[in-house]
């Protein structure tokens, strides 16, 4: 799976944007974030692994607990991204435009 199709993956699941706007506020541990979602654990690390595929989070250890955060150079990146489609679908309407 590409880079980008790991990401999209990723931003898909209503739950993983959810653990991203949940890290917006800094970076929180594993049994933090669990216990702002009705599901199970290994549910949970499903979604945890995505985003650590996809580069959106980063993880470090403290002792025994797993920390989250943000991997904001990727937001930027996913930015620029988004910024380049929609530019082009804008330009090639305007291309279509003008041929009318």
């Amino acid at each position: 799976m590409s880079e980008n199709q790991s990401l999209f993956k990723a931003l898909a699941d209503p739950t993983r944007r959810q653990i991203l706007k949940a890290l917006k506020n800094g970076s929180m541990n594993a049994g933090d974030l669990s216990e702002l979602f009705p599901i199970s654990k290994g549910s949970l690390s499903h979604h945890f692994n995505l985003l650590k595929k996809a580069d959106l989070v980063k993880t470090r250890r403290n002792g025994q607990q797993i920390i989250y955060s943000l991997n904001t150079s990727v937001f930027e990146d996913v930015t620029t991204l988004l910024l380049d489609l929609f530019k082009a679908g804008e330009n090639a309407e305007d291309g279509e435009q003008n041929e009318i």
